[in-house]
């Protein structure tokens, strides 16, 4: 064999079976669910874990704009205020209340707006901000939430933590009927798990200590508190005031 084809060969082996690994990678990226994944040791790992959720990875206004005629649905569920839009404007004197967990938006467009002082909104104001006007399902009415913030020399958007770009429902798939009737109700189940209860009353949350799964976490939905006591990842004791 000459010597070309003893350098060739091995390339074109090792460039095939990259090409094969980007692909499948690829495909599973495009589609939401629980991806067939298993852990460096070849033990099955949690289904929640390998569950595909979509980022974006947002840097620019224009990397934003796309989100125009798109469905999402809240992540970072009662934390975020909307405001009445109309007449091309967003009007932040007319605050509407906090985007509940889970809820669906259907993103109409992307504007930019300066924000009158005072306006507290969780986020960065800089000189103008970036809000994304939407519709509830079924409605006709406008509103507007920030998404980002533009300065001078800087710009940050943060739909990847606000959002989910596909149907959670598609996504955890794997969570038993009774579960999601809960979450769909914004109520906390026993046996329900830490993500679970954040898919229904949101992420303005207090525990007690770090570490996921074994521990008292406090929930502030929208004024309702919950303190939900975890034992292996699973709701023991539920408490409302």
């Amino acid at each position: 064999m000459k010597t070309w084809q003893k350098i060739l060969i091995p390339t074109a082996i090792t460039l095939l079976i990259g090409g094969i690994y980007l692909l499948s990678v690829w495909k599973n990226r495009q589609n939401p669910g629980i991806a067939g994944r298993q852990s460096e040791a070849g033990q099955p790992r949690s289904l929640d874990d390998v569950a595909v959720v979509r980022i974006l990875s947002p840097a620019h206004y224009d990397d934003v704009t796309p989100l125009a005629g798109a469905s999402v649905w809240m992540k970072d569920g009662y934390t975020m205020p909307f405001f009445a839009f109309s007449a091309g404007r967003v009007d932040f004197n007319k605050r509407i209340g906090l985007i509940p967990a889970a809820q669906r938006l259907d993103i109409k467009k992307i504007v930019k707006q300066a924000v009158p002082a005072g306006i507290g909104d969780s986020m960065q104001h800089g000189s103008r901000q970036a809000l994304a006007v939407f519709s509830l399902p079924g409605g006709k009415d406008l509103y507007a939430t920030p998404i980002g913030y533009l300065d001078s020399n800087s710009e940050g958007y943060y739909t990847d933590i606000l959002f989910y770009y596909d149907d959670p429902h598609a996504i955890y798939s794997n969570w038993p009927k009774d579960v999601w009737a809960a979450i769909d109700a914004h109520q906390v189940k026993p046996g329900m798990s830490e993500l679970e209860t954040r898919m229904a009353i949101g992420e303005n949350l207090h525990p007690d200590r770090p570490g996921e799964g074994d521990r008292a976490v406090t929930y502030d939905q929208n004024g309702k508190k919950w303190t939900v006591t975890y034992v292996d990842n699973k709701a023991t004791a539920i408490k409302t005031e």
